[in-house]
């Protein structure tokens, strides 16, 4: 029965513009899911098989410190659009292809330095997969909030998106490592690459956008010529920044022997300093101060004028929501090859069983954010990640077995789908609709800042604590975060005083 006011052909068209609405999203998070295991947890077990150190691996994990830098360069994305693709395909769209291109050739660095003979140059491979993965995620969750404002319309569509992003990831990290255990590690990157690239294609034969125009052809010519230029430019930048990076390391003698724990704890705290020095002048700022109206600032401004103190209750808690993966993802490879177990056994846990509980834990996540409180479904949420966690503490003492494994597999995956799903939710709703892209980028890369910031030192910890400790610990801080949860649930953001 149509509803009333409401003809059946528009209805018909309404129900056909959602279902290709939740199709997009979940090619865009099949776009960004691929490549993210190829430069955290496969590259993990890649530098293992090739006998580098665990604590050389943990360094490595702070490339997926990126990510959480993305503030820096997100508001480029909202004003800015690639030469070429933009004019035709409009600015979300181009960001995307562009992005699509930086991931494609940055899997074929790996792919060519596959012996790891170049630590340096596998480092910088990895970096760029994972600047141009987040580019995408970028553009793509923009475009999310803009098209739906609502936690109603976000649970569906954050839904679709994740399923796109776990599937492809579960995809990725399964196929690249069953691959590479019979074709070696160059194949299995190159397989990935192929695969990576196959949204690219699919989005250029879309329709022009509504602001866009001209011929399609001449769109995308002078939109591969200015890629080429940009790809090339980001790759020059972030050889020159690592040369610079690994100079100062080495002048002040830090090495894979070295316990960078203690540095890495007094950095996640500097954060915190500067932003809790800060809000009284951003509280007193009126409308049309420069911080406020700053293209560059502005929008993170925004957060904490809105927010004020309880800003930082915020940011506390987004921290340590995903800290127990995010420490859980680094090094959950190395400990269960250490278990005896296979890479192919392994890869195919992480393909029919991960896909499956993670698929199974973003559904109810998706579902629960439309109909519970959000404060029960983030509770919930934390306690499925601990207990996820907690099952690799288990796995390491059972003999060697395809059940122990899928067990232990499944219970990670649905926890991580589950809380994954919520929390993508909640920092939805945290945004202001006038900087979507900015403000997302800003909350969802701070949410991983302290926990990939201890990532980094993971293979220091797990010397110390030994691998029970560390799966524990990081259990246990997954359940912290409830005890935030009475404050952050309780905010609402100040009214906004600036005329749109």
């Amino acid at each position: 029965m149509p509803l009333a006011g409401v003809s059946a052909a528009d209805e018909r068209k309404s129900r056909a513009v959602d279902r290709s609405r939740l199709l997009l999203f979940g090619l865009l998070g099949f776009s960004a899911g691929l490549p993210f295991y190829m430069f955290s947890t496969v590259l993990a077990l890649r530098l293992t098989q090739h006998g580098v150190g665990l604590v050389m691996i943990g360094f490595f994990a702070w490339i997926t410190l990126l990510p959480t830098a993305k503030f820096l360069w997100a508001p480029l994305l909202d004003r800015v659009g690639v030469p070429g693709f933009a004019r035709f395909w409009g600015k979300r769209r181009g960001w995307i292809m562009l992005a699509q291109l930086g991931i494609a050739t940055s899997l074929v660095a790996l792919a060519i330095g596959s012996d790891d003979r170049s630590l340096p140059l596998t480092a910088l491979a990895a970096v760029l997969l994972a600047f141009w993965t987040t580019t995408l995620e970028v553009a793509a969750d923009a475009w999310r909030i803009e098209v739906a404002p609502t936690a109603g319309d976000q649970g569906p569509i954050v839904a679709a998106n994740l399923w796109g992003y776990r599937s492809a990831m579960v995809a990725a990290g399964s196929g690249a490592l069953i691959f590479a255990d019979g074709a070696g590690w160059a194949a299995a990157y190159l397989l990935i690459s192929a695969a990576a690239f196959v949204p690219f294609p699919i989005l250029a034969t879309m329709r022009p956008d509504v602001a866009g125009g001209g011929g399609r052809m001449v769109a995308l010519a002078t939109g591969l010529a200015a890629s080429v230029l940009i790809l090339l430019g980001v790759a020059a930048a972030a050889g020159m920044t690592g040369w610079i990076v690994l100079s100062v390391a080495d002048a002040w003698g830090i090495d894979s022997r070295s316990n960078v724990t203690p540095a890495v704890l007094i950095v996640c705290l500097l954060p915190f300093v500067a932003m809790a020095l800060a809000l009284p002048r951003i509280r007193r700022a009126a409308p049309q101060d420069p911080l406020r109206r700053s293209a560059a600032v502005g929008p993170y401004v925004d957060v904490f004028w809105r927010y004020g103190y309880g800003a930082l209750a915020v940011l506390a808690f987004v921290s340590l929501y995903r800290m127990g993966d995010v420490l859980a993802l680094t090094l959950s490879k190395p400990l269960v090859k250490a278990a005896g177990y296979s890479l192919r056994a392994i890869g195919i846990a992480d393909g029919a069983v991960a896909l499956a509980a993670s698929m199974a834990g973003v559904a109810l996540g998706g579902w629960l954010a439309t109909r519970w409180r959000q404060g029960w479904t983030l509770a919930l949420g934390a306690l499925l990640a601990a207990v996820g966690n907690w099952g690799f503490v288990w796995l390491a003492h059972q003999p060697a077995g395809t059940a122990v494994l899928y067990v232990a597999t499944a219970l990670d995956q649905f926890g991580n789908g589950f809380a994954g799903a919520v929390f993508v939710v909640y920092l939805s709703m945290l945004v202001n609709p006038r900087y979507p892209g900015a403000q997302y980028a800003f909350l969802s890369g701070f949410a991983f800042l302290l926990p990939r910031l201890l990532a980094g030192a993971s293979g220091s910890m797990q010397a110390a604590i030994g691998y029970d400790g560390f799966f524990l610990l990081s259990g246990a801080l997954s359940l912290a975060a409830i005890v935030l949860l009475p404050w952050v649930t309780r905010l609402r953001p100040h009214a906004d005083d600036t005329a749109a």
